[in-house]
């Protein structure tokens, strides 16, 4: 299984797309830097996903922080804290209900780094609160997989549209159709869709 462990694999996945298709090569040119955004996976990287979920990164990243003056970023913690805890914390009843669910599967973390995407998606949506986006993101960002995908991220499905002139903005299962094209390295595909999507934004106001 192929892993994304530095900013050469990026360039070598982006050399591997532009050379079956140059919008790729667009598509870098305009982005610019792309970064590596990798970070540590377990228990922790899965609750933020949770505590991020329909809130600002702003607020998500002042509940976080009560989180971690509170001591509850570990499964222990989230088990053992009261309702009362969790919501003074920031966390909404039905968040509450993701994080206990979360903190009371026995996820083997260390087994998933060894484990195909579509495996790691199957077991990570099996935990309430967890769906195919979180668990992608996952796969993508905390266990680095370079073909990981995530079609149903509306940024991404924009981001095609833009770069490949589609009349509509494609949908999750026409996304993952197109995106098979782009194997073995669809995370940097990804990476070069956000990039690309951003820039492009804030130069023509796309919404």
């Amino acid at each position: 299984m192929r892993l994304i462990h530095s900013p050469a694999c990026i360039d070598e996945g982006t050399a591997w797309l532009a050379a079956r298709d140059p919008r790729w090569a667009t598509a870098r040119q305009v982005a610019g830097s792309i970064p590596l955004r990798r970070h540590a996976d377990g228990f922790p990287r899965l609750l933020l996903s949770i505590v991020s979920q329909q809130v600002s990164t702003a607020a998500a990243d002042a509940i976080w922080a009560r989180l971690e003056a509170r001591g509850l970023t570990d499964p222990a913690a989230i088990l053992s804290a009261t309702d009362e805890d969790l919501r003074a914390a920031g966390l909404s009843r039905q968040k509450a209900r993701y994080a206990r669910a979360l903190a009371g599967t026995p996820i083997d973390y260390p087994a998933l780094r060894t484990l195909p995407t579509e495996e790691v998606v199957r077991r990570l949506t099996a935990v309430p609160g967890i769906g195919p986006w979180t668990a992608e993101i996952y796969a993508m960002f905390a266990l680095g997989h370079a073909d990981a995908f995530a079609p149903g991220d509306l940024a991404l499905q924009e981001g095609a549209r833009l770069l490949f002139a589609l009349p509509d903005r494609p949908t999750e299962r026409a996304l993952r159709a197109m995106a098979a094209e782009w194997s073995p390295w669809r995370a940097v595909a990804a990476r070069l869709l956000w990039g690309y999507y951003g820039v492009v934004r804030s130069r023509e106001g796309v919404r």
